[in-house]
């Protein structure tokens, strides 16, 4: 059963990765690192740091995300946070983008045999240092986890991005981008797993050729 689950999560990956052909395709590197802590009671805090780098822009964006989280019940959390993301051409800055952030976390919301099942609905308002208006955008995401060996597990990961309006900096309104991915996650001490994997970001483009990212991931997550 669970080799038959494995083989159907590795099978849609690849399926949604290549789903729409793209003309322009980049191979870039993430790196993440999580910070997780409660803070009594219901209250959670969260700190994420991504690294970006890629073959065409070089080392292109830094994102520092602080959240402060409620966590209602055992399934659902309601999140609110601050995003600070310069963003860089081969390691020269060229904008910063603020963000303020709403997010639900829904987790352990279902079971498909073996496979939990997470999710999260984002709405995210930004901006943009020297340019006017304020862009928002929704992402929904969702998380299919199936457990392989221990607490070791194969992950399925889905993530839209939907410009909800236009600004001098967001061009298109409605669906934007997805990213999907397929990682094995791990714990590796008391309180620390690793995430490796690879996810496609693919970006819609209205005026030409679709975008492909190709990218391999490595996340560090700790939680106290």
């Amino acid at each position: 059963m669970r080799m038959t689950a494995c083989l159907a999560l590795t099978t849609a990956a690849a399926a949604l990765a290549t789903a729409t052909p793209a003309l322009a395709d980049d191979t870039q590197a993430w790196g993440t690192v999580t910070l997780n802590a409660g803070l009594g009671g219901p209250l959670k805090a969260s700190s994420e740091t991504v690294l970006r780098t890629s073959d065409a822009k070089g080392f292109y964006e830094v994102e520092q995300n602080l959240m402060l989280g409620y966590k209602a019940n055992k399934h659902v959390t309601y999140w609110l946070g601050y995003t600070l993301d310069p963003q860089y051409t081969h390691g020269n800055l060229t904008i910063t983008e603020h963000r303020f952030r709403q997010q639900v976390s829904f987790d352990n919301i279902a079971k498909i045999g073996p496979v939990n099942v997470n999710a999260r609905l984002r709405l995210e308002e930004r901006w943009r240092d020297g340019l006017a208006g304020t862009g928002w955008r929704l992402r929904p995401y969702v998380k299919l986890s199936l457990p392989i060996h221990g607490k070791t597990n194969l992950n399925l990961t889905h993530e839209s991005f939907i410009n909800l309006n236009t600004t001098g900096f967001q061009k298109v309104s409605g669906y934007d981008r997805w990213r999907t991915g397929v990682s094995i996650s791990t714990p590796v001490a008391k309180n620390i797993s690793v995430d490796l994997g690879y996810l496609n970001q693919h970006g819609f483009v209205r005026s030409g050729p679709d975008t492909d990212d190709h990218v391999a991931t490595l996340g560090l997550t700790a939680s106290f």
